[in-house]
């Protein structure tokens, strides 16, 4: 029989777990550095969306970060792409299309260089969330003080190189009249819907024309390499989907005929 003292200590039990869910959840949504993540919304089944996210990879990433828990043939597959179309155009030269998506650059060079070797890629959505890789590619900026000149508003202190540079330009934390958000969602008056404007020190300002595209163009391409990431870190994530329907309509099916049945065998018991 359980006693009074040991449903007290239960629930100071279930008090300390749900503090502890709570304050990991709030950790995990300011990526852990107190900065508020974009949210964004996946969609592994949009193969042109996932076929310009491994186009970007490829271009951009392939040459320090590995993807060595996925084959290339699965992907080809999976995005829509033949096989001779990828060994063309994606596949390096001395790979073979079966193969895992590992890189040439060897760990312990790759530690010095950078201070610690360069992370694989195949499950980094699953670990740090879509939101956080999203907002971490969009806040890399010029920072002197840093062995590569650039830091990381997410992940402060990052010794990565902002690879997308190019594509995006040089971004500064500038001081300026800029747009109020609150998880990441623009704050705007009720009364004339204009977006709500204060005052604020470090905002990241990309230089006019350092860069290739605009900033829903970058935004842009920053999706689809997440996108493309998330399809990697769970690639059955998609087939599981459309299974999961089949199941469900076979159980409705199968409660239907079983509710039947048990009306017909039970129909004479009183």
């Amino acid at each position: 029989m359980q006693t009074c003292s040991d449903k007290g200590d239960w629930l100071m039990i279930k008090g300390i777990l749900l503090a502890l869910t709570l304050v990991s959840g709030a950790a995990v949504a300011a990526g852990g550095s107190g900065y508020p993540l974009e949210h964004i919304d996946t969609d592994v089944t949009d193969q042109p969306s996932l076929q310009r996210g491994l186009a970007t990879y490829s271009q951009f990433c392939a040459g320090c970060h590995s993807m060595e828990y996925q084959r290339y043939e699965r992907t080809a597959n999976d995005l829509g792409i033949s096989n001779a179309l990828f060994e063309e155009h994606l596949l390096p030269g001395h790979k073979k299309i079966g193969d895992l998506g590992t890189i040439s650059m060897p760990a312990d060079a790759a530690g010095e260089w950078f201070g610690a070797p360069p992370p694989d890629l195949t499950l980094v959505t699953r670990k740090r969330g879509n939101d956080w890789v999203y907002t971490y590619l969009k806040t890399f900026y010029t920072d002197p003080s840093r062995p590569l000149g650039v830091n990381n508003l997410v992940f402060p202190k990052v010794g990565m190189p902002h690879a997308l540079q190019p594509l995006q330009g040089e971004q500064r934390l500038v001081c300026t009249n800029a747009p109020v958000k609150e998880n990441g969602v623009v704050k705007t008056d009720p009364l004339t819907g204009n977006p709500i404007l204060e005052d604020q020190c470090g905002v990241l300002e990309v230089v006019e024309g350092s860069g290739q595209l605009s900033a829903d163009e970058y935004d842009r391409v920053i999706y689809d390499l997440v996108n493309y990431m998330a399809y990697v870190a769970e690639p059955s994530r998609a087939q599981s989907e459309r299974l999961g329907i089949y199941v469900l309509l076979f159980l409705f099916v199968f409660f239907i005929v079983a509710y039947l049945l048990k009306r017909e065998y039970w129909k004479d018991v009183h």
